[in-house]
């Protein structure tokens, strides 16, 4: 099945509001357990968080981390809006720092970060290799990157029966916005690619799942950058 693009932003008052309602608890639990993992016991470091949407993510990072200081990024400044007022009635507003930006050319010096991480930003990207390219250009030498995302069902029925599955409960919206998701999502072969061409070497891209796939690792960029 072919990649059919979905738009980039998110910024439809009605998208916001089912994305902050949505049930996402375990899943985004289970995306920040695993980036803790890649991480280890950093006592401190410059993090960012890319298409952080409503927020959730950002904040259970800052709560499991305390010292760590998290740049939270995304295209749309209704989500930014929503996650920045829900971490100021969570107490965690000195903490993180909600910047509007596109993923694609990002407002940050190069090598700024030593922890890279973004949940269900990709599929949404359809030049993808222009992020890759903002990764490898913002990353210090050796800095630890997590992208979880869709990957790509082989057919439309598959893609259905993935929204059963996993999205019986939410809202219409959501479960439509969740299918056109799938479709718009990479391969792990069409990911390993963008990869080659930045070049940014040193990650793994492994599905953990029936609708997930990883890329992380240490990103090997010494005297690499372009």
């Amino acid at each position: 099945m072919q990649r059919q693009p979905e738009p980039e932003v998110m910024d439809l008052e009605a998208e916001v509001k089912a994305y902050a309602e949505a049930g996402f608890d375990e899943v985004n639990q289970r995306f920040v357990g695993r980036l803790l993992e890649l991480t280890g016991d950093r006592a401190k470091c410059d993090c960012i968080d890319l298409g952080c949407g409503p927020g959730d993510i950002a904040m259970r990072v800052a709560r499991a981390r305390p010292h760590w200081h998290i740049t939270a990024v995304d295209a749309s400044r209704p989500m930014l809006q929503c996650a920045s007022d829900a971490a100021a009635r969570s107490g965690l507003s000195s903490q993180i720092v909600w910047q509007e930006a596109d993923a694609k050319l990002l407002p940050f010096d190069a090598g700024s970060f030593d922890v890279i991480y973004s949940n269900s930003l990709l599929h949404h990207i359809t030049d993808a290799t222009a992020v890759w390219r903002e990764i490898k250009r913002i990353a210090q030498p050796g800095a630890t990157i997590f992208l979880r995302d869709l990957y790509r069902p082989a057919d439309e029925a598959a893609a259905r029966a993935i929204v059963e599955s996993h999205a019986r409960g939410e809202s219409d919206l959501l479960r439509e916005e969740f299918y056109r998701s799938l479709l718009s999502a990479y391969s792990a072969e069409e990911i390993g690619a963008q990869l080659g061409a930045v070049p940014l070497e040193g990650l793994q891209v492994e599905i953990v799942n029936d609708r997930h796939i990883d890329v992380f690792g240490r990103a090997d960029i010494y005297a690499r950058r372009s």
